[in-house]
């Protein structure tokens, strides 16, 4: 353990420059630059309101607030899994050049992916404060289903971006199990108007219990109880450890299949 703590250390300056260069290049040749990390959830919000809050409203209240809080954790899930999925791949070059940790790579994506998530949290403030919404003390919590959505997503990053070294067609079923996966996760909907069987697969998703966590501490002003902990604990503590045994399993294969 101490061997792998002392080459995170060392290498820790080149998963800084590896960030910052993930964080430029998405907003390279951009007049807004990353004020579309506010701009962009806060669209989303209005539109998807728009849609839905004829549909939902009646059984939601604050349904702007309500469906931030969903959008924020998915939309950061999404992105980094599917970045960090294509690390490995994307850096075939360095890989086959120099030696570096190759578990910087999908770590560095997750990252960079976490900046925007703390940036699209102006956004979640913005419709917070238009829409009146009282803030508790407990807006402090928000660190927890941050830290836990933050550790789930560098898990499954780690292992899809080994597991899609050998298995190209990941990249493309991925983005029909992302979009089943959106469709599970109760972001614009309540999980109490579905039917038995689907509230107990949506009971399931691992982002259910985070994204509940993260409307208790800003919408409720609730202090989550420790089985909400346990529940949100549990799947980040098998994502990370599942991740990291495939990954480091795979990874002296990588510079002979990338």
């Amino acid at each position: 353990m101490s061997t792998y703590i002392h080459n995170f250390l060392a290498y820790k300056e080149l998963l800084k420059e590896l960030v910052r260069r993930d964080v430029k290049t998405k907003y390279r040749r951009s007049f807004l630059g990353m004020m579309w990390s506010v701009l962009n959830p806060l669209g989303m919000m209005i539109i998807m309101s728009i849609v839905f809050s004829h549909v939902f409203r009646a059984n939601i209240e604050n349904f702007p607030v309500y469906l931030m809080c969903g959008q924020v954790i998915f939309n950061f899930f999404n992105e980094a899994s599917t970045v960090a999925m294509s690390s490995i791949l994307g850096n075939a070059a360095l890989i086959k050049k120099v030696y570096v940790p190759k578990y910087l790579f999908p770590m560095s994506k997750v990252c960079s992916c976490f900046v925007n998530l703390l940036t699209s949290f102006i956004a979640l403030l913005i419709v917070i404060v238009a829409t009146g919404t009282p803030l508790s003390w407990t807006v402090v919590l928000l660190v927890f289903p941050v830290l836990y959505v933050f550790l789930f997503s560098l898990g499954m990053g780690l292992l899809l971006s080994a597991l899609v070294v050998t298995f190209r067609d990941l990249q493309h079923l991925y983005g029909v199990l992302i979009t089943a996966w959106m469709y599970l996760t109760p972001i614009f909907y309540p999980i109490e108007m579905l039917p038995g069987w689907v509230r107990t697969i949506v009971s399931c998703n691992p982002l259910t219990c985070i994204v509940q966590m993260l409307r208790e501490v800003i919408m409720y002003g609730q202090v989550p109880g420790l089985r909400l902990q346990l529940m949100c604990i549990a799947p980040c503590a098998v994502a990370m450890i599942l991740g990291l045994w495939v990954f480091y399993r795979q990874q002296d294969k990588f510079i002979l299949k990338v």
